[in-house]
């Protein structure tokens, strides 16, 4: 296989990828009281339903650079994206709500692996051209956030729920073919490269480093090597901690208070407004317009902030989109809907930011690999708790306001979380000797 058409396969073969890995979770919200016909689903419930896909891709953080040591990443995208047409087929055929959630995770367990694989498939396969790639899947992943959300309930009213929500796994098996296509092309895996051997000694590059960091680097020694052109330094990397990093946790409250308050609202927003007298097609368009939302904010931040040496006053903007979103909600969401969904929508461009800030707030593979695994890793877990905290809140309170103030705190801890990933600084500088006699 020539080499620019593996640039082509692999290119398609990620952002097809990326289209799918959204859908599974917003084709439920829209069909809530559909499905709640056939499977019960209390308030709790739907809370549980809105934490899974966070709690997936926080556990995937943590567990993929280990993982990562045990075959491809070309292998191990196409396991994921398996495991995800498996729960998604699955889970619309079993009786008991129970065994819906099971098969749910399951879903979100492939999603969650995909989310976490694909930056370090773009490192590997476009190490000249990351902000564009990044970029380019990040806007498919937002494709492929709206477009579930809005055709769900016209699918479902032409066929069943059932069928609605197994239609994405067939996304899925398209987005199979190219990876299959690599795999098989004997001239296309040899550029991929074959996992490399356990070590019995740690690798230079890697000493000295967290263990996860370690394994990002012993899994796929191609694999994240976009700082290949930068001179190697002459000594080892310092020894990094990330738990006692502020570089580390800046980057975890900003990713995960965007993906709190984003899957929040992916989770309730239906909800909100069907109770304020929307139909479930209004309601749907109207969480389909949140999605839509992050297409030109996917496409245009990371291009942009890439030539800002500090982007937090762009950070600034998105927060007060949020910040003029919220109240309308909660004070007039059936008047202006359009409107207060679209300052909301705006909020989360605080997400493609963060994914950049993972390269451009380290100076190694090592420290990328390490920072993004416990970005994401910490940053999901906290996000797991937005929709299981708002309808808990909701549910004790009687009311839409608790859960609102709540969404609010959060807004400040992502601001403090960016201010300090947004600083000039490098990961590594946390670990740096400090001068004799300082």
């Amino acid at each position: 296989m020539k080499k620019q058409q593996q640039v082509w396969l692999f290119a398609a073969a990620i952002v097809l990828t990326a289209l799918t890995l959204r859908g599974a979770v917003t084709v439920v919200p829209p069909l809530i009281s559909t499905i709640n016909q056939d499977l019960p689903l209390t308030a709790t419930t739907i809370g549980i339903l809105g934490m899974l896909p966070t709690a997936a891709f926080g556990v995937f953080g943590f567990l993929t650079p280990y993982v990562l040591r045990l075959a491809s990443l070309e292998k191990l995208i196409v396991a994921s994206i398996l495991l995800g047409i498996v729960g998604q087929v699955v889970r619309v055929m079993v009786p008991t709500t129970p065994l819906f959630l099971v098969f749910t995770v399951v879903a979100f367990g492939g999603l969650g692996a995909g989310n976490v694989l694909l930056p370090p498939l773009v490192k590997k396969h476009f190490p000249t051209k990351i902000g564009l790639m990044t970029a380019v899947y990040v806007t498919a992943i937002s494709i492929g956030t709206a477009l579930p959300a809005q055709l769900s309930v016209p699918v479902a009213d032409a066929t069943s729920w059932q069928f609605s929500l197994a239609s994405w796994a067939g996304l899925s098996t398209v987005a199979l073919i190219p990876w299959f296509v690599a795999l098989i092309s004997p001239k296309t895996w040899f550029s991929s490269g074959p996992p490399s051997p356990p070590r019995t000694t740690p690798a230079p590059t890697t000493a000295g480093v967290s263990p996860t960091a370690a394994a990002v680097g012993q899994g796929d020694p191609g694999a994240l090597s976009i700082h290949s052109s930068t001179p190697a330094a002459p000594l080892p990397p310092a020894k990094m901690n990330l738990w006692r990093s502020p570089t580390a946790w800046g980057l975890t409250l900003m990713f995960g208070c965007t993906s709190l308050n984003t899957y929040a609202l992916f989770a309730w927003l239906p909800e909100i407004l069907t109770q304020a007298g929307l139909d479930r097609g209004h309601a749907g368009s109207m969480l389909a317009l949140f999605g839509a939302l992050g297409l030109p904010l996917s496409l245009c931040i990371p291009l942009i902030a890439a030539k800002m040496r500090n982007p937090f006053p762009a950070v600034l903007v998105m927060l007060g989109c949020f910040v003029t979103g919220y109240p309308g909600l909660l004070l007039s969401p059936a008047n202006g809907t359009w409107l207060w969904v679209s300052f909301t929508g705006l909020g989360p461009g605080t997400f493609p930011l963060a994914l950049l800030l993972i390269n451009h707030r380290t100076r190694t593979h090592v420290g990328a690999g390490a920072l993004s695994g416990f970005g994401q890793g910490m940053g999901y877990t906290l996000a797991c708790t937005g929709p299981l905290f708002f309808g808990l809140l909701r549910q004790w309170t009687g009311s839409w306001t608790a859960p609102f103030m709540f969404l609010f705190a959060t807004l400040l801890l992502l601001g403090f979380g960016a201010y300090i990933i947004c600083r000039p600084r490098m990961l590594e500088d946390d670990f740096a000797p400090r001068p004799v006699g300082s």
